[in-house]
């Protein structure tokens, strides 16, 4: 890790620093010992934990580097206007996507292209008061879930930072049409490496990377992020890559070197492991539902959002419905009546509605439709739902930080 005691903002534009110490203070470690390494071009492993900006660490210097090339250019083609020439409103300038955002995962693409936003606007907005007028950025998401009539057109005009998955990039980087787009890219952030790192599908993104930079007309740097990534050393190995040196028998594939930078620091925890079940051959109703999920019910009226994790689809489609049932039998005065036999009266996410809370408890998971996945996840962090039941897509598919 650096060592430096320069401040990592100094490097950004002064509307840039100004907007952050303005909305956000001081950076973060991963932050400060993130950019530096960035700003330098060096292909960059973060390690940090959820909520400490990790994601802006790896947005921000590529988005003010947006703003400098692109104001750049504004004001190089104004200057070599043709003399007496009526001047033009400046406008967002032509496209060329440089910044490209690969996750696992759409619903946390769709999370991400909402997040950036803020610091959009932001800058923006910052510069405008202070007299300096900035080009605007376009942000353009490519997923399975992308109209058809939205990927023509991106393709026509290209977003200045694209979000995608995997396997999105695979089909545009295979297509005459798509792969001009990915001339220009300068960066490429990969979120949730841990989850593709060791899989068939990381081995599948590993290839497309080496085709971008193939297609690239300069080198691209980049930028692997995790909360929980070991060892280190070879999912840096991994987000590196390799390239090839040397001639006839001396040729070889030689891994790019990688900047680790963890951040890995802990935050306060209250961590417990609970066995709701102490003798498995003595269950009520000859199920684990009446024991367990009381239990849950319990920690969710003791805290204002619960996340509850499951392994599959099902699971969390029967624990949301129990759960409804548990809180109607309370509101009844029923205790878990309804679950003492251990099956499902029928009742499921209607019964939440009587006098215990405004909404049901619901299931998320990769098989509900996409606007039913925003609007729990947009419900979920307004702090709208007591309690959302869900799979590993929730767990990966939120960016809190």
């Amino acid at each position: 890790m650096s060592t430096s005691t320069a401040n990592p903002l100094d490097a950004f534009l002064p509307v840039t620093r100004a907007w952050f110490e303005q909305i956000l203070g001081t950076p973060t470690p991963p932050q400060a010992e993130g950019w530096p390494m960035i700003q330098q071009g060096d292909h960059t492993l973060i390690l940090a934990p959820t909520g400490s900006g990790k994601t802006l660490t790896a947005f921000l210097w590529g988005i003010d580097q947006l703003f400098r090339s692109l104001e750049r250019d504004l004001d190089s083609s104004q200057t070599n206007a043709e003399p007496g020439s009526r001047a033009k409103k400046r406008k967002r300038p032509a496209s060329a996507t440089q910044l490209l955002y690969i996750s696992p995962l759409k619903a946390l693409n769709n999370d991400i292209e909402r997040n950036l936003r803020v610091p959009l606007a932001g800058i923006r907005k910052t510069a405008q008061e202070s007299g300096r007028e900035l080009p605007e950025l376009s942000v353009g998401v490519r997923s399975g879930d992308t109209p058809s009539r939205e990927r023509q057109a991106m393709v026509r005009k290209p977003p200045h930072i694209l979000i995608t998955t995997p396997e999105s990039l695979y089909l545009m980087l295979t297509s005459p049409k798509g792969r001009d787009l990915f001339r220009t890219v300068r960066t490429v952030i990969i979120d949730e490496i841990h989850t593709l790192a060791g899989s068939k599908r990381g081995v599948h993104l590993a290839l497309s990377l080496e085709r971008l930079q193939h297609l690239a007309d300069q080198p691209v740097q980049r930028i692997g992020l995790s909360a929980t990534i070991r060892p280190l050393d070879e999912v840096a190995r991994y987000l590196g890559g390799a390239d090839w040196q040397g001639t006839g028998e001396q040729r070889q594939l030689v891994p790019r070197p990688v900047t680790i930078v963890d951040g890995g620091y802990r935050k306060p925890l209250d961590l417990r492991v609970e066995t709701v079940v102490e003798d498995f051959r003595n269950l009520p109703g000859d199920s684990i539902w009446p024991s367990l999920i009381p239990a849950v019910t319990q920690l969710m009226a003791e805290h204002g959002t619960t996340l509850i994790f499951t392994n599959n689809r099902r699971q969390a489609e029967r624990t949301a419905d129990r759960i409804n049932e548990q809180l109607a039998a309370e509101a009844l005065g029923q205790g878990q009546g309804l679950l003492v036999d251990g099956t499902a009266k029928g009742i499921g996410m209607f019964a939440a509605g009587t006098g215990t809370a405004p909404n049901p408890i619901r299931a998320h998971h990769g098989s509900i439709s996409k606007e039913t996945r925003l609007a729990l996840e947009t419900d979920l962090k307004a702090g709208k739902l007591p309690a959302l039941v869900g799979t590993s897509s929730l767990e990966l598919g939120i960016d809190i930080g």
